[in-house]
């Protein structure tokens, strides 16, 4: 049995209930990512993620990096790690996820809105090797950066 680790991520359910904390887990990668010499970790998200599709793993979801926020002149030390759902169950779009739109507000946009659930890890280093537990804490950055930037396409 491969070896799982968990990390604390925080859920963005597209449902509307608030942002809550859940177990990120990892398993052992056996390609390494972008290269790496060091041991690498395949995330799944997908287990938080509600109608996407089954068995295709991290074919289902994409990811963005959050190094920094707008108007920052340095990277963060911990940056962060946005999944997001790609691949539904029955081909039609994830729903606009209602925490991320509530956060937005008057500044959102239909054709950029995050759809479905959407989990955001944090990591130092590599996104892929050195992932940390995050918390409720680190809510009022992701918040930032939500209520900034629209779901990459």
């Amino acid at each position: 049995m491969e070896h799982l680790t968990a990390y604390d991520a925080l859920l963005f359910p597209s449902d509307g209930r608030p942002p809550s904390i859940v177990q990120l887990m990892t398993s052992p990668m056996s390609i390494p990512i972008h290269h790496a010499s060091y041991p690498s970790r395949m995330p799944h998200p997908e287990v938080h993620m509600d109608y996407i599709a089954e068995g295709l793993g991290p074919r289902a979801w994409k990811y963005q990096l959050v190094e920094a926020l707008d108007g920052m002149n340095r990277k963060f030390a911990n940056p962060y790690i946005v999944f997001y759902p790609t691949v539904s169950r029955d081909g039609m779009p994830f729903p606009v996820n209602k925490s991320i739109r509530d956060i937005q507000g008057r500044s959102f946009k239909e054709e950029v809105a995050w759809r479905g659930n959407i989990v955001v890890a944090k990591y130092r280093d590599n996104p892929f090797s050195s992932m940390i537990d995050a918390s409720m804490a680190d809510f009022p950055i992701l918040k930032n950066y939500f209520l900034t930037h629209g779901s990459p396409r």
